[in-house]
């Protein structure tokens, strides 16, 4: 049988309520843990329960998302009104043109140009910036002929091999060749020599040996 239907009001009984209170606030926890990782939300939930204790999960932190929320608000309130949203956006725009030119500037300083305002310090930090980003080519650069040196010793070595097996099979090729001339030489020797010994043998004469005369 499926569960009853519970109604949404408020419980009378403190225990059950104290129950109900930490099973749902555990679920609701866990729900908006899901929804932050598998949505890549930032979810910021509070709850305080009705002794007063504060419960509350962020998927950064509290205050992020608080201070995103009421940005959020204020922004939403200045969009009503036509000549706030004119004042956004050209404080938006005021701000990105600051930023462009800070890194236009940075960046003609990290070339060796515009220097001549910069004093010991500031140069000792663009100096030491300069030297951390050659720090990370350089092992960037090693890591890479690392790789490179391993992937060729790995093709000398398989191009080895390889001259082994057929070097193998060249020699094996070659001593069975010469063994096989080797057999049909001396098969030929033998049968010359038979040949010869039945030419050395005398032959049978017809006619028998008359006896010697008695003296």
């Amino acid at each position: 049988m499926g569960r009853g239907k519970i109604v949404i009001q408020r419980i009378d009984d403190s225990t059950s309520r104290q129950v109900t209170f930490s099973k749902r606030r555990k679920g609701l926890i866990k729900k908006a843990k899901e929804l932050a990782i598998l949505c890549d939300a930032e979810v910021g939930l509070i709850i305080f329960s009705s002794t007063g204790k504060l419960y509350d999960f962020a998927s950064s932190s509290m205050k992020s998302v608080i201070d995103r929320y009421n940005k959020s608000k204020i922004e939403q309130q200045q969009l009503l009104n036509p000549a706030s949203e004119v004042k956004f956006w050209q404080r938006e725009a005021a701000v990105l043109r600051q930023e462009l030119h800070a890194l236009q500037e940075n960046h003609r300083q990290i070339m060796g140009e515009q220097l001549n305002g910069l004093s010991v310090n500031e140069l000792n930090n663009l100096e030491n910036q300069l030297e951390l980003s050659l720090r990370g080519i350089r092992m960037k650069k090693r890591n890479l002929i690392h790789q490179e040196n391993l992937e060729l010793s790995r093709k000398v070595q398989r191009i080895h091999q390889e001259n082994v097996e057929l070097y193998k099979k060249a020699y094996t090729a070659s001593t069975n060749g010469f063994i096989h001339r080797e057999l049909a030489v001396a098969d030929d020797e033998s049968q010359y020599t038979q040949i010869r010994l039945q030419l050395s043998q005398p032959e049978h004469s017809d006619y028998e040996t008359p006896p010697r005369a008695s003296e």
